[in-house]
């Protein structure tokens, strides 16, 4: 395997270390490094199970970013966290002391982005096996021959044994994902949690990308036979991967995408899917995934004895997830890209049970909808509490995004207009009243609102315009029950309905206060308005 050896090595990069040194490692020798280290089992039918310990999601509080020349006028930093230079130099000393004394180290050389004209080079440096098998996963991986010559943009050092000093540091906490946009460094310590180096290279693109004139999305995205190319955006817990692991469309990807001139490119070269209660029959081709070699399940209780996964235990962690290569998903495409798209979705679970089951949105109403990111999570665990929580997350990604939304938000205005692109609010939340009173809204009608509005025929039927929210809102479908497509026809107490419509109308003007500085005219027009 010496020709995955790139002869740009760590000494090059100044990085000193006498640890014995595996070189981009494919499935197979990773899974036996982690099983022999200790790191992980592997369960019945072949995945690889492992515990994050006590980091089972991202350290949102323990991100920085240095704030320097570079980033100062560039960086959003009502939203990102800054560290001094001073500080992320002691820690990269701290860590390059760290390296040199490993006894073994796992190197992985990739890309960021399925697009070669857009794609950035990372080389990721792991002290744990399955680390390197999830980012080798995670992330697109170059052909043999390419490594040799090999070259970095960015490198990460994921180090979970190392612990942060906050006074020394600059940070928060023990646990510190530090990104140095200047040296192009990112060092990650204290955390066994994987996604912390996918989420990196994200956000790394996101800073990248906009100056080129290419949209970074936190999306999934697949096309249709005729090549019509689809992209849902979603928060957590509103389809976005379930809806795009269509059996009728090839799966672009399932969380990250550029959209450049001529493509729809997946960033990444895996899927992270949730695996707390999955199933066969809701979730087939994930669930597949869940009985294959070279998937890393995080945090998946397994049976020590007859090492059965039992997916429907929360024990470990409620965000339970499974890593496997896209091509895992029977109907994904070869090239991880896609014509430009046809259509927007966006995704919200309302729980407030106000937002129709699908509405049509202008340029304006799509952009003022993708900075507003909204989702509202059911109730919480509490006895007797059964009121929804709004969520408000910016371009549907707030903590990925580097710069302000804003330059997100113009850019995607910008294609849509460019590219006459149809797009859709879709509400794959509550129906006949808010959490606790009404129901789910049926995944059947959502598929079948869905399948219209991709295939074009919604656009053939009548629509109304929503009282509330003034996007357009369709009168009938064929398949689709009538009632179901007009929210307050579906509520038993009318005025309840009309009080709950007109705080969700309240919550998204007072989130949007802040960007109306930043958004023209017609953005500012497509607000809601209480009837």
């Amino acid at each position: 395997m010496s020709n995955r050896v790139p002869a740009y090595g760590l000494g090059e990069q100044g990085i000193a270390t006498s640890a014995k040194l595996h070189w981009n490692l494919v499935t197979a020798p990773l899974v036996e490094e982690s099983v022999k280290r200790g790191e992980g089992v592997i369960a019945k039918e072949g995945p690889l199970v492992v515990e994050t310990g006590r980091h089972t999601g991202r350290s949102a509080q323990d991100k920085f970013t240095v704030r320097d020349a570079e980033t100062e006028g560039t960086i959003w930093w009502d939203n990102n966290k800054g560290m001094s230079p001073e500080h992320f130099a002691a820690l990269k000393a701290d860590f390059l002391t760290a390296l040199e004394g490993k006894e073994t180290l796992f190197v992985q050389d990739l890309y960021g982005g399925s697009q070669p004209e857009h794609r950035v080079n990372v080389r990721v440096i792991n002290e744990l096996a399955w680390h390197s098998l999830f980012i080798r996963t995670m992330l697109v991986r170059p052909e043999a021959e390419a490594l040799a010559g090999f070259r970095p943009d960015f490198t990460i050092i994921d180090l979970p044994s190392f612990r942060a000093d906050p006074a020394r540091h600059g940070c928060r906490s023990e646990t510190v994902i530090a990104v140095n946009l200047t040296e192009k460094l990112i060092l990650i310590g204290g955390t066994r949690y994987a996604g912390e180096m996918k989420k990196s290279v994200f956000g790394v693109l996101n800073y990248l990308l906009p100056p080129t004139g290419v949209m970074p999305m936190h999306c999934s995205a697949n096309v249709g036979s005729k090549g019509d190319t689809a992209v849902f955006f979603g928060l957590s817990g509103t389809g976005k991967t379930t809806l795009s692991a269509d059996p009728a469309r090839t799966l672009i990807g399932d969380d990250e995408h550029g959209w450049s001139d001529t493509a729809v490119f997946n960033f990444e070269g895996g899927c992270y899917a949730k695996m707390i209660r999955l199933s066969a029959e809701a979730e087939p081709e994930i669930y597949a995934t869940t009985r294959r070699f070279g998937t890393v399940l995080e945090n998946v209780v397994v049976d020590p004895v007859t090492r059965e996964l039992d997916l429907d235990d929360a024990t470990l962690a409620e965000n339970s997830r499974g890593a496997y290569p896209i091509d895992y998903i029977p109907n994904s495409s070869v090239e991880n890209m896609g014509p430009v798209p046809r259509n927007i979705v966006m995704l919200t679970a309302d729980a407030f049970g106000v937002l129709p089951p699908i509405a049509k949105l202008t340029p304006d109403q799509a952009m003022y909808h993708f900075l507003s990111g909204y989702t509202a999570k059911v109730a919480g665990t509490e006895i007797g509490v059964t009121e929804p929580e709004a969520t408000f997350s910016t371009c549907f990604g707030a903590p990925f995004m580097p710069r302000h939304p804003s330059v997100y938000g113009n850019l995607l205005k910008e294609r849509i207009a460019r590219g006459g692109v149809d797009c859709w609010l879709v509400n794959t939340g509550w129906t006949g009243g808010k959490y606790g009173v009404g129901s789910r809204m049926p995944i059947k009608a959502t598929r079948a609102l869905l399948n219209a509005a991709l295939d074009g025929s919604l656009n053939d039927v009548a629509f109304r315009t929503d009282d509330n929210f003034g996007f357009q809102v369709p009168v009938s479908v064929p398949g689709v029950d009538d009632a179901i497509l007009d929210p307050r026809t579906t509520w038993a107490d009318k005025a309840d309905y009309d009080a709950t419509a007109a705080k969700l109308v309240n919550l998204f003007i007072d989130n949007f206060a802040k960007f109306e500085a930043h958004v023209d005219q017609g953005v500012k027009e497509a607000a809601p308005s209480a009837a």
